[in-house]
């Protein structure tokens, strides 16, 4: 079994940018209605990208995404952070620790949909 996202997107060349500029996910397929994007370490890893009022969406599903978000792990939220701020993003909530183990900052990408992007919190020994 392959499990794979999609996103509506009301722009695939600005939601293509966001993904590749921020978080250096590879193309994979692209075209003017769908956009393939996979990760730079497994090509097996995609997320995908479709024109929000495409035929094979339905009419009830050509809306900003709600009531759902997308996290992606990465091995420095911080560094993806200073690239979000640099890109002038805009940023839901700021990098903070959460009690379940990670660190993480929300923001959105073009087309509404909330982005969690998370690394697992570094620990350090005391001497």
């Amino acid at each position: 079994m392959r499990i794979l996202t999609n996103i509506c997107s009301d722009d695939l060349q600005k939601s293509k940018a966001f993904y590749i500029d921020l978080l250096g996910l590879h193309i994979k397929y692209d075209s003017d209605w769908y956009v393939q994007l996979c990760s730079p370490q497994d090509s097996e890893i995609e997320y995908g990208l479709i024109q929000k009022n495409h035929s094979l969406v339905p009419k009830a599903y050509q809306n900003s995404p709600t009531g759902m978000y997308v996290t992606f792990v990465v091995s420095d939220v911080d560094v993806i952070y200073q690239r979000a701020i640099n890109m002038n993003i805009p940023i839901i909530q700021e990098p903070q620790n959460e009690f379940y183990g990670q660190r993480r900052f929300l923001t959105k990408d073009p087309s509404g949909c909330l982005i969690d992007i998370c690394s697992p919190l570094k620990t350090t020994q005391q001497p």
